[in-house]
């Protein structure tokens, strides 16, 4: 890899930390030694002296570079070489992630970095004794309270309250955060929260082309609104490009470019994937993609010891974490993540997959796509493309990070869905056809249909799933940015029925146009089709009787005698009648002489044009229809 450095940018010294102070880089050396950085990465080379030189940045780097220790380490040290200790209540630096899971990634590196700084380490443990009743880690050496020392905060929605973050914020007076945009703003706007230009440092913000997206403008524009303009401000994200026209709205001031890339076989800088990441394609029906994906997690040597397998939607990995656990090798682990889990599901699930002591597997969607630096992903599978294209290249670097190789497939439909491969080579990402010997065939996915659909009909709650997730997956696909690739009157949906085992097509404006009875299901008896948990079964079989009834009802009164009908509509309209004139002659008498006076020349008025329209229409000749 080799910097795209604009003139400002200062060459890399040999000495890998210069950039900082002495005190510090020793300290700081160690510890990213124990992390496995002990050398500066490009970025880290390219990134760490423009920021200690009062730098704004725009750093767009392959996955896996080691953006995070590349703002992690200039924000740790223009805090620490501060005469004082950064005031009570007063924030030094923000990091905003897009993600719960990247921003809790951050914080751990951080924390990890600073356990090899004495009083900041000191400074953590006290707060933990603080915040937490039951810590017994015994009290660390006591410093000065107006030696620098870091204390790191995470904010994040959902795992604790707005109050609850405040206050340990109060308590243990924070002066890092790291969050999602919505409860650092939350934080932020307390009254009792200080970032004056006198403490505040830095503001990052990782993954920022995510972060510019329309979810995130508003929190972050308040957020902006809130900081002092006079700082150091960082964009880092691996397509940083997708969003050069907007950076400006993020206050960067004359922010200077850096672009690490990685140099092709022909020594130009056209990729921007690692190198040791190989990408490939495989094409197959859908009928055939649940068959392909087994044959990988199979047939793939060495064995990979952590796979993210990315879906479209969240309904989908909901339905689909019921069905591959069937196709999984012996003592594969099958861990279900996506953003509509709740927040201690998400972070319990991640953690699963994470720790796992046996090969694992990670059904997500693009919610684990940016920034996690997941140990040991060796493969990534993309069942379904990415709705964005800029999602792609941050899917396939979960694999392959810091040197380690991985591969990354994507399965891509017969058809338009090919010309997906030349769209990635325009934007320097170019894949490779997969050359592997999978035994894929109609024979093999009609076996693993039939399969799949004896185990959808052992619950029915199965399969209100699949008609969820079908529905879902349909329209992410016809919102595709990529248009003229994804189009929706390409598809065949018999051959996606198959694919997601459907028992029953599902009603939808998409298909409206398909000939229903073509599509080829099973027989299934709905009386008999049962849920398998007995309260909803229960449930289910007493709406179906109210149903019945209610129909026995709506057909008698549709059988009511069309004279019995007409005359209920006379009566009405003699009801209606009365009402008005009721109400006309109730008016009448609450006017005065002067209000009755104008009604009364009013009522002249429209006669009188009345009269005039009569008269015109009977001086006019017919001459038959035109």
């Amino acid at each position: 890899m080799a910097p795209d450095r604009g003139a400002n940018v200062p060459k890399p010294s040999s000495r890998a930390w210069d950039a900082l102070t002495p005190a510090l880089s020793e300290w700081i050396l160690d510890a990213t030694a124990s992390m496995h950085f002990s050398k500066m990465t490009p970025v880290q080379a390219s990134t760490i002296p423009l920021f200690m030189a009062h730098k704004d940045v725009v750093v767009e780097a392959v996955t896996g570079s080691g953006k995070t220790l590349a703002f992690l380490i200039p924000l740790v040290e223009r805090i620490l070489r501060a005469e004082e200790a950064t005031k009570k209540h007063h924030v030094a630096a923000i990091v905003i992630s897009p993600t719960r899971e990247l921003a809790t990634q951050i914080h751990g590196v951080l924390t990890s970095l600073l356990t090899f700084h004495g009083p900041s380490a000191a400074a953590m443990n006290a707060a933990k004794r603080l915040t937490d009743p039951e810590e017994t880690e015994e009290p660390a050496e006591v410093y000065p309270a107006t030696t620098p020392k870091i204390q790191p905060q995470l904010l994040l929605g959902g795992s604790s309250s707005a109050a609850q973050d405040l206050s340990k914020f109060l308590k243990t007076s924070s002066n890092v955060l790291i969050g999602t945009p919505g409860r650092l703003l939350e934080i932020l706007s307390s009254p009792y929260v200080y970032a004056p230009q006198s403490s505040f440092e830095v503001l990052v913000l990782d993954e920022a082309d995510r972060l510019l997206d329309l979810g995130f403008k508003d929190d972050l524009t308040k957020i902006l609104s809130l900081l002092p303009k006079q700082r150091r401000t960082g964009l880092f994200s691996a397509s940083v490009s997708e969003a050069v026209d907007q950076i400006v709205r993020v206050g960067l001031r004359n922010p200077v470019r850096i672009a690490v890339k990685v140099k092709g076989g022909n020594g130009v800088q056209d990729k921007m994937t690692p190198a040791s990441l190989k990408m490939a394609y495989l094409i197959t029906p859908a009928s055939q993609k649940v068959v392909a994906l087994k044959e990988l997690l199979h047939k793939v040597e060495p064995r990979p010891l952590r796979t993210i397998v990315y879906l479209s939607t969240c309904a989908a990995v909901d339905y689909f974490q019921h069905l591959l656990p069937t196709i999984l090798p012996t003592n594969m682990l099958l861990v279900p993540l996506h953003g509509k889990h709740p927040s201690n599901v998400r972070d319990k699930n991640f953690t699963r997959f994470v720790n796992a002591a046996s090969p694992a597997v990670l059904l997500t969607t693009d919610v684990a796509a940016r920034g996690l630096d997941v140990p040991q992903v060796d493969l990534v599978v993309q069942v379904d493309p990415p709705s964005d294209p800029k999602a792609f290249i941050h899917r396939c670097g979960r694999a392959g990070r810091a040197g380690r190789k991985g591969l990354a497939i994507i399965f891509l439909q017969p058809g338009h869905e090919e010309d997906y491969i030349q769209f990635l080579e325009v934007r320097k990402t170019p894949i490779e056809k997969l050359e592997m010997n999978l035994q894929v065939n109609d024979g093999a996915a009609k076996e693993m249909t039939q399969a799949l659909q004896k185990l959808v009909f052992t619950d029915r709650a199965i399969h209100d799933k699949a008609q969820k997730a079908f529905v879902s997956w349909v329209r992410s696909y016809s919102k595709h940015q990529a248009s003229s690739i994804f189009r929706i009157v390409d598809l065949d949906w018999n051959d996606l029925v198959q694919g997601w085992a459907l028992v029953r097509f599902p009603k939808m404006p998409e298909a409206k146009r398909y000939d229903r009875t073509q599509i080829e299901v099973p027989n299934v008896d709905w009386e008999e089709y049962a849920y398998k948990d007995k309260a909803r079964e229960k449930q289910r079989r007493e709406a179906v009787n109210t149903e019945v009834v209610e129909n026995v009802d709506k057909k008698r009164v549709s059988n009511t005698a069309w004279s019995e009908k007409a005359e209920q509509k006379s009566a009405r309209e003699v009801k209606r009648t009365k009402r008005e004139a009721k109400r006309v002659y109730l008016r009448g008498t609450q006017l005065n002489e002067k209000e009755r006076a104008h009604e009364a020349e009013t009522q002249q008025m429209i006669e009188q044009v009345r009269r005039q329209q009569l008269a015109a229409v009977r001086d006019v000749d017919f001459e038959g229809f035109d």
